[in-house]
């Protein structure tokens, strides 16, 4: 991990380092990728058959490719009780936190007896890819199902991979049990996001597609885009300490660790007024490092992406902060919540030192589905909202119309659009 002062340099050069771990940079893959897409449209549930055997090394066709119901049961029953437990419990927080962005239509009626409102409707269908095998996200399933379930959207469906034997991850089938999805295919990757959104006979086609994967899962929901929604082309994992001279330093540097073990391309960035705490931060850091399971993927995380930045005021640390727009931002201050009135842009925000963000991850309620690399800018978690359309309601009464009709076709004509005009003008030729 580097130790920095932080100047308009050296914050443009971590920005720029940043920027680079984007989707934008994956040619070959992305040909290949393209590739895929094209075979599952043009010959679905054969191509997805083909290509699990390829990948998966995993024989499906028609009999065996949907999750059953007794398969389900007995993925959740495999499961460590105490761990469904836990589940259950997260999975009551997240309904009870996206219960409240529940949103209502509206219509007012105006003096001229013009009514105008707006309609929310949820989405039709939604797919949810959840990775599986050693990469299973248990928590990643609920963190996108619930929310949509909140929404009211009517068809959820899962596709996920299933092993060798052709069997899916127990962890995955035990959390569609706590939401109650039953339609499951054992398809991933590339392929399952193809599936879904063009469909492929036995997969219908959706209307949005969630969740996150690897670099072949991201490429494709780019691909895919504006032929179906998709939540956002997830990128690597982040986090973001701002901290002063009060923080605890082994807090600090075990919730930085946090985050560089998802993989090699995760960041973990310390902005602090305090060149002691970042010198602490670092020694703690190698303290834990040969405790943790998955030191060598840390090590390379914080090699590449791995920063103190010592700033010289807090003004300036907050600035860095807004700039980098991190997908987590742990603030650890004297008074976090001062602090946080400054910050604009962040994907999550967890205030003081006993709100560790791994309690994002899994349990305390918000979403955990973040906008990366830039993006908290102007973009927000995943939630209700996601889920929903809003359509507007225009209802104007003859009379109504009488009192603007001359005001729209002057508007309309303005623009040179005169089939527009006449279709206001037509209605009052007689008067």
């Amino acid at each position: 991990m580097k130790t920095v002062r932080l100047t308009k340099d050296t914050k443009r050069d971590l920005l720029e380092k940043l920027l680079k771990r984007s989707t934008n940079d994956y040619g070959e893959i992305e040909k290949r990728v393209a590739g895929i897409i094209d075979n599952v449209r043009q010959n679905g549930d054969k191509a997805i058959f083909e290509l699990a055997l390829q990948f998966d090394k995993c024989r499906l066709d028609e009999n065996n490719f949907t999750v059953t119901e007794e398969e389900i049961e007995e993925g959740a029953a495999s499961v460590d009780p105490a761990l469904f437990a836990v589940m259950e419990k997260a999975s009551r927080n997240i309904r009870a936190y996206h219960e409240k962005q529940l949103r209502q239509s509206f219509f007012t009626t105006e003096s001229s007896g013009a009514i105008l409102g707006q309609r929310i409707t949820p989405i039709e269908r939604v797919g949810v890819y959840v990775p599986g095998g050693k990469a299973a996200y248990p928590s990643t399933l609920l963190m996108n199902i619930i929310p949509a379930q909140c929404a009211g959207v009517p068809e959820i469906m899962i596709c996920t991979p299933a092993g060798s034997d052709g069997r899916v991850t127990p962890v995955v089938l035990a959390a569609a049990k706590i939401t109650g999805v039953k339609r499951i295919f054992k398809t991933g990757g590339a392929q399952a996001i193809a599936g879904m959104a063009y469909g492929t006979g036995m997969i219908p086609k959706a209307d949005k597609i969630v969740g996150p994967g690897n670099i072949y899962v991201a490429l494709a929901k780019r691909a895919v885009y504006g032929h179906v929604s998709i939540d956002s082309v997830a990128g690597p994992s982040e986090i973001m300490v701002l901290a002063d001279e009060t923080a605890n330093p082994r807090y600090v540097a075990a919730d930085l660790l946090s985050q560089a073990e998802h993989d090699e391309m995760a960041s973990a960035i310390l902005v602090t007024t305090s060149m002691e705490l970042a010198e602490a931060v670092s020694g703690e850091i190698d303290g834990f490092l040969p405790k943790l399971s998955r030191r060598e993927i840390i090590e390379k995380s914080l090699d590449n992406y791995g920063y103190a930045l010592v700033a010289d005021n807090m003004d300036d640390a907050i600035d860095a902060v807004n700039e980098i727009a991190s997908e987590h931002l742990e603030i650890v201050t004297r008074d976090p919540w001062q602090t946080m009135t400054k910050v604009k842009n962040a994907g999550a925000i967890f205030l003081g030192e006993y709100s560790s963000e791994p309690l994002g991850d899994y349990f305390a309620g918000p979403d955990h589905v973040l906008p990366k690399n830039g993006t908290a800018r102007f973009f927000s978690p995943l939630s209700v909202d996601d889920f929903i359309k809003k359509s507007s309601v225009i209802c104007y009464s003859a009379e109504a119309l009488r009192e603007v009709h001359e005001d729209v076709e002057l508007f309309a004509g303005s623009e040179g659009l005169t089939a527009h005009k006449n279709s206001i003008a037509v209605r009052f030729e007689d008067e």
